[in-house]
């Protein structure tokens, strides 16, 4: 079926936009967003995806005000569309790879308010992410980062809040993915996490003379997945990571760090070294839709119906722990900290903020460095 797309010099395969190169309903095309106050006590966070073999269109939007998360999911039937619109929110690029409009409109659900993200960098791309298990593709994605700031506002409450140039960041992710749209399939046995351990650290940052990400990830003793560049400021020079450390303050019986350190060596031979604090309540994703997310827990990417609207209100204010809005109480293992951060390149010291994620499964892993009790698992 003929879009508007198709009207466009930009074909790269023999086939019209309404088709993408493979049958896997994991297929995915991913937008996120985060923006943070300076003292990280408001924190947002928005996404929308595309699944094409899966006809679904998702998005979230969450703002974290006062320890409460409220959060909005929508999903809808993707169809021949290609408008970026589902329910109340729209994401529209106003010029890609620098700038967006962020919309949700108003009505009964827990947030509503006009956005602009704009870059203060062009983005860079991570290595490509690619996983074989059984001689079955488990992934094979691309991904690239960006900093940026936001302007605007966002209703929550009946609390009205002022953005006026706060910190923030994006990534735009596409191709195959596990968890996405349909369960992972079972071809033979496997080691699990709780017997292997993994750790996933991703730290978007930036300061007044660098900025960047790091991702490390590392599953028990299989070499550990690592992509970060490091850019210069006042040169736009950039460095790629080619080796990262972590090690991390717990809270007391959680996964939920207070502080963090993370260790880069560059290409150039030369280490950064991030000392990371928390600051605020961490958002927990499945008010965006991730991991598990909406009311069915079958996270990103399933189709629910023509069109889905779910809203709720969260108390974020323990570390580890989300409280429901009928009491019940649930450890959520993927949140998402808004942090300050301090960076040393070889003697140079600069002060920022950024965004990182750290989760931790199973036993804890030999990347993983603690620099006080160990958390129960």
């Amino acid at each position: 079926m003929l879009t508007p797309l198709d009207d466009t010099l930009c074909h790269q395969l023999p086939t019209t936009f309404d088709h993408v190169w493979t049958s896997d309903p994991r297929w995915f095309d991913r937008y996120w967003f985060a923006i943070y106050s300076k003292d990280g006590s408001v924190a947002i966070q928005i996404t929308m995806g595309a699944y094409r073999n899966m006809n679904v269109l998702d998005g979230g939007a969450v703002m974290i005000v006062d320890n409460k998360q409220y959060n909005v999911r929508v999903s809808r039937s993707l169809g021949s569309s290609v408008e970026t619109v589902c329910g109340p929110l729209r994401v529209r690029p106003i010029e890609p790879l620098k700038s967006f409009e962020i919309s949700i409109a108003p009505g009964e659900h827990a947030l509503q308010g006009e956005l602009r993200w704009e870059c203060v960098e062009p983005a860079h791309e991570e290595h490509p992410h690619y996983t074989r298990l059984q001689s079955r593709t488990v992934e094979d994605y691309r991904r690239f980062d960006q900093i940026g700031v936001a302007i605007g506002w966002l209703e929550a409450g009946g609390r009205r809040i002022e953005i006026d140039r706060w910190w923030a960041c994006r990534d735009h992710s596409w191709g195959v993915r596990r968890g996405m749209g349909v369960p992972e399939p079972v071809t033979g046995p496997k080691v699990t996490l709780a017997e292997k351990g993994h750790v996933m650290s991703f730290l978007f940052f930036s300061t007044d003379t660098m900025s960047g990400s790091l991702l490390f990830s590392g599953r028990g003793d299989d070499k550990p997945y690592t992509t970060g560049v490091v850019t210069d400021r006042r040169t736009q020079e950039r460095y790629h990571a080619t080796k990262i450390d972590l090690s991390v303050d717990l809270h007391e019986g959680t996964r939920r760090f207070r502080q963090a350190s993370v260790e880069a060596t560059l290409e150039d031979g030369r280490v950064l070294r991030i000392s990371v604090h928390a600051r605020g309540a961490s958002i927990a994703m499945q008010g965006l839709g991730y991991s598990g997310g909406y009311n069915d827990g079958k996270g990103l990417g399933a189709w629910r119906s023509e069109n889905l609207l779910e809203t709720d209100v969260w108390d974020v204010s323990h570390p580890s722990k989300v409280v429901y809005p009928d009491g019940t109480q649930k450890e959520h293992w993927h949140r998402i900290q808004p942090v300050s951060l301090s960076a040393d390149l070889n003697g140079e010291i600069s002060a920022g903020m950024g965004s990182m994620t750290l989760t931790i499964a199973g036993k804890l892993p030999q990347h993983l460095q603690l620099q006080s009790q160990q958390a129960n698992p």
